[in-house]
């Protein structure tokens, strides 16, 4: 027979998972925080792509992503630096871009810019982000059609989305444009990259589908 404190601490478990799942399917999380504080959130952190990579390593390399939280004090938007680069040549990034996600409509935006003067100069700032304290949003410069729109899916408890048509303008390897497709969940990110010529015809990025990053670090 249950006992009479541990029948309360059964039953105050039960509420808090009520309350938790509510908050989550409200939009708001246990902290008061919105979608917005959860996309960023579950973004941030380090991956890896070397599951994907061992078991075909023919169409994929083993690469690191790292995300980490800038500008924290603004209120127009969460802003995240991402740096990426194959595992093989860490010191040499092959991705250095600043990410600001905001609500937009009924999902959310994810608009990519690029870092002022040589970008080299910020690889491995992610270990200290207050190296960003001395840039401002206004330094950067946007990738003019280059976002992504995101939607929240109560079903499958992830954000997904894509660029728009070809509005996000490439000249890497003889492209005219480039897309990109993103799902996030709490532990992986699957981003599919590419790039097009004028005609339609893919130039670079993986074929075979997107590259699945794990984290492996908050």
């Amino acid at each position: 027979m249950l006992t009479k404190s541990l029948t309360l601490i059964i039953v105050a478990a039960a509420l808090t998972a009520v309350v938790l799942w509510g908050c989550a399917s409200s939009g708001r999380g246990s902290g008061g925080g919105t979608r917005l504080d959860a996309l960023a959130s579950w973004m941030a952190g380090t991956y890896t792509s070397e599951a994907q990579a061992s078991t075909d390593p023919d169409n994929y390399y083993n690469v690191r992503m790292i995300l980490v939280s800038v500008w924290t004090g603004r209120k127009d938007g969460r802003w995240l630096y991402v740096e990426q680069a194959k595992a093989d040549s860490l010191d040499q990034p092959y991705r250095q871009r600043i990410y600001r996600l905001s609500a937009k409509g009924s999902g959310f935006e994810s608009v990519s810019y690029a870092l002022p003067g040589e970008a080299f100069e910020y690889i491995g700032a992610w270990q200290d982000p207050s190296r960003f304290d001395a840039l401002s949003p206004r330094m950067l410069t946007v990738r003019e059609g280059c976002e992504l729109r995101l939607e929240w899916d109560e079903g499958e408890q992830r954000f997904s989305g894509s660029t728009v048509g070809r509005n996000c303008a490439s000249q890497l390897q003889g492209a005219a444009y480039a897309t990109s497709e993103v799902t996030v969940t709490p532990t992986t990110i699957d981003s599919w990259d590419r790039g097009f010529d004028a005609s339609g015809n893919q130039v670079w990025g993986a074929r075979m589908g997107g590259y699945r990053f794990v984290k492996v670090s908050k």
